[in-house]
Protein backbone atom coordinates (compact mmCIF):
# COMPACT_ATOMS: atom_id res chain seq x y z
CA UNK A 1 0.00 0.00 0.00
CA UNK A 2 1.57 3.53 -0.61
CA UNK A 3 1.22 6.58 0.82
CA UNK A 4 -0.07 9.71 -0.70
CA UNK A 5 2.04 12.78 -0.26
CA UNK A 6 0.20 15.41 2.50
CA UNK A 7 -1.14 17.58 0.01
CA UNK A 8 -3.12 15.28 -1.28
CA UNK A 9 -4.88 13.75 2.24
CA UNK A 10 -8.50 14.24 2.47
CA UNK A 11 -10.11 14.42 5.76
CA UNK A 12 -10.28 16.73 9.03
CA UNK A 13 -6.42 17.01 8.87
CA UNK A 14 -6.78 18.74 5.25
CA UNK A 15 -8.79 21.29 5.68
CA UNK A 16 -7.23 24.41 6.09
CA UNK A 17 -10.53 26.92 6.98
CA UNK A 18 -11.55 28.28 3.77
CA UNK A 19 -15.42 28.46 4.60
CA UNK A 20 -14.11 29.89 8.04
CA UNK A 21 -12.83 32.92 6.00
CA UNK A 22 -15.53 33.24 3.60
CA UNK A 23 -18.28 33.14 6.84
CA UNK A 24 -15.90 35.71 8.42
CA UNK A 25 -15.83 37.83 5.12
CA UNK A 26 -19.92 37.64 5.03
CA UNK A 27 -20.20 38.12 8.91
CA UNK A 28 -18.32 41.71 8.83
CA UNK A 29 -20.50 42.52 5.43
CA UNK A 30 -23.91 42.02 6.89
CA UNK A 31 -22.02 43.77 10.16
CA UNK A 32 -21.68 46.93 7.48
CA UNK A 33 -24.75 46.81 6.03
CA UNK A 34 -26.27 46.76 9.48
CA UNK A 35 -24.17 49.82 10.58
CA UNK A 36 -25.42 51.87 7.56
CA UNK A 37 -28.67 50.84 7.95
CA UNK A 38 -28.66 52.16 11.25
CA UNK A 39 -27.28 55.60 10.10
CA UNK A 40 -29.78 55.78 7.23
CA UNK A 41 -32.71 55.39 9.77
CA UNK A 42 -31.31 58.04 12.37
CA UNK A 43 -30.73 59.98 9.53
CA UNK A 44 -34.53 59.69 8.51
CA UNK A 45 -35.83 60.12 11.94
CA UNK A 46 -34.18 63.95 12.11
CA UNK A 47 -35.58 64.47 9.05
CA UNK A 48 -39.27 63.78 10.23
CA UNK A 49 -38.36 65.33 13.53
CA UNK A 50 -37.40 68.83 11.89
CA UNK A 51 -40.50 68.08 9.58
CA UNK A 52 -42.72 68.00 12.18
CA UNK A 53 -41.21 71.21 13.97
CA UNK A 54 -41.04 73.55 11.15
CA UNK A 55 -44.91 72.15 10.58
CA UNK A 56 -45.81 73.03 14.30
CA UNK A 57 -44.10 76.45 13.77
CA UNK A 58 -46.49 76.98 10.60
CA UNK A 59 -49.54 75.73 12.09
CA UNK A 60 -49.12 78.03 15.08
CA UNK A 61 -48.31 80.54 13.02
CA UNK A 62 -51.57 80.77 11.23
CA UNK A 63 -53.23 79.93 14.20
CA UNK A 64 -52.08 83.68 15.73
CA UNK A 65 -52.99 85.36 12.63
CA UNK A 66 -56.84 83.89 12.37
CA UNK A 67 -57.07 84.30 15.75
CA UNK A 68 -55.98 88.25 14.99
CA UNK A 69 -58.52 88.19 11.97
CA UNK A 70 -61.37 87.02 14.45
CA UNK A 71 -60.01 89.63 16.75
CA UNK A 72 -59.85 92.34 14.40
CA UNK A 73 -63.39 91.77 13.09
CA UNK A 74 -65.01 91.94 16.59
CA UNK A 75 -63.61 95.10 16.91
CA UNK A 76 -64.41 96.65 13.00
CA UNK A 77 -67.83 95.33 14.13
CA UNK A 78 -68.30 96.57 17.89
CA UNK A 79 -68.34 93.31 19.46
CA UNK A 80 -67.53 92.47 22.49
CA UNK A 81 -63.67 91.23 22.12
CA UNK A 82 -63.89 88.19 24.74
CA UNK A 83 -62.03 86.96 27.33
CA UNK A 84 -58.45 87.65 26.17
CA UNK A 85 -57.89 88.44 22.92
CA UNK A 86 -55.17 88.52 20.75
CA UNK A 87 -55.26 91.99 20.08
CA UNK A 88 -57.34 95.29 21.09
CA UNK A 89 -58.20 98.15 19.42
CA UNK A 90 -54.97 100.11 20.77
CA UNK A 91 -52.45 97.91 19.36
CA UNK A 92 -53.89 98.15 15.18
CA UNK A 93 -51.08 100.72 13.72
CA UNK A 94 -53.15 102.70 11.61
CA UNK A 95 -50.16 104.21 9.53
CA UNK A 96 -49.67 102.73 6.56
CA UNK A 97 -47.02 104.56 4.63
CA UNK A 98 -44.26 104.01 7.84
CA UNK A 99 -42.09 101.49 5.71
CA UNK A 100 -43.14 98.26 7.28
CA UNK A 101 -40.90 95.11 6.71
CA UNK A 102 -42.40 92.06 8.06
CA UNK A 103 -39.07 90.22 7.58
CA UNK A 104 -37.07 92.64 9.42
CA UNK A 105 -40.29 92.72 12.09
CA UNK A 106 -39.47 89.36 12.78
CA UNK A 107 -35.59 89.38 13.11
CA UNK A 108 -36.07 92.27 15.90
CA UNK A 109 -38.67 90.49 17.24
CA UNK A 110 -37.74 88.06 20.30
CA UNK A 111 -40.74 85.17 20.73
CA UNK A 112 -42.20 84.94 23.78
CA UNK A 113 -44.46 82.09 25.75
CA UNK A 114 -47.40 83.19 22.60
CA UNK A 115 -46.91 84.44 19.41
CA UNK A 116 -46.18 87.19 18.25
CA UNK A 117 -48.47 89.25 16.02
CA UNK A 118 -48.53 92.44 13.87
CA UNK A 119 -52.05 94.37 12.85
CA UNK A 120 -52.06 97.08 10.85
CA UNK A 121 -54.64 99.13 8.81
CA UNK A 122 -53.65 99.86 5.34
CA UNK A 123 -56.82 100.35 3.26
CA UNK A 124 -55.80 104.23 2.73
CA UNK A 125 -52.72 102.91 0.83
CA UNK A 126 -55.00 100.63 -1.43
CA UNK A 127 -55.35 102.76 -4.97
CA UNK A 128 -58.67 102.17 -5.96
CA UNK A 129 -60.13 101.48 -2.62
CA UNK A 130 -61.95 105.22 -2.46
CA UNK A 131 -64.82 106.59 -4.37
CA UNK A 132 -63.17 109.49 -6.50
CA UNK A 133 -66.52 111.11 -7.70
CA UNK A 134 -65.97 114.69 -7.77
CA UNK A 135 -68.20 116.58 -5.25
CA UNK A 136 -70.21 114.26 -3.82
CA UNK A 137 -69.33 112.41 -0.30
CA UNK A 138 -66.77 110.13 -0.44
CA UNK A 139 -67.41 106.80 0.82
CA UNK A 140 -65.75 105.01 3.06
CA UNK A 141 -63.44 102.67 2.43
CA UNK A 142 -63.81 98.93 3.24
CA UNK A 143 -61.34 98.17 6.04
CA UNK A 144 -57.96 96.35 5.22
CA UNK A 145 -55.63 94.78 7.07
CA UNK A 146 -52.12 93.49 6.99
CA UNK A 147 -51.55 90.89 9.94
CA UNK A 148 -48.18 89.52 10.59
CA UNK A 149 -47.79 86.51 13.00
CA UNK A 150 -44.12 85.14 13.96
CA UNK A 151 -44.44 81.72 16.14
CA UNK A 152 -42.27 78.71 16.93
CA UNK A 153 -42.94 75.05 17.34
CA UNK A 154 -43.05 75.12 21.12
CA UNK A 155 -42.96 77.45 24.20
CA UNK A 156 -40.16 75.68 25.52
CA UNK A 157 -36.85 75.32 23.64
CA UNK A 158 -37.84 75.98 19.94
CA UNK A 159 -36.01 74.57 16.77
CA UNK A 160 -38.07 75.90 14.30
CA UNK A 161 -39.84 79.22 13.74
CA UNK A 162 -42.62 80.52 11.47
CA UNK A 163 -44.01 83.72 10.01
CA UNK A 164 -46.90 84.70 8.48
CA UNK A 165 -48.02 87.88 6.57
CA UNK A 166 -51.69 88.44 5.31
CA UNK A 167 -53.79 90.63 4.05
CA UNK A 168 -57.43 90.68 5.34
CA UNK A 169 -60.20 92.79 3.85
CA UNK A 170 -63.96 92.71 5.91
Amino acid sequence: MKLRPASFRTGPRAQRGAVLYLALMLLILLALLGVVGMQVAGMQERMSSNYRAGSMAFQNAEGAARSAENAVEKIANRQAPGDSPVVVASEIDQRCDDGFDPSAWVQQTTLGAKPAIKVRQIQGCIQGEGALDMGKPLEAATPVYQITSYAADSNGEATSRSAIDTIFKL
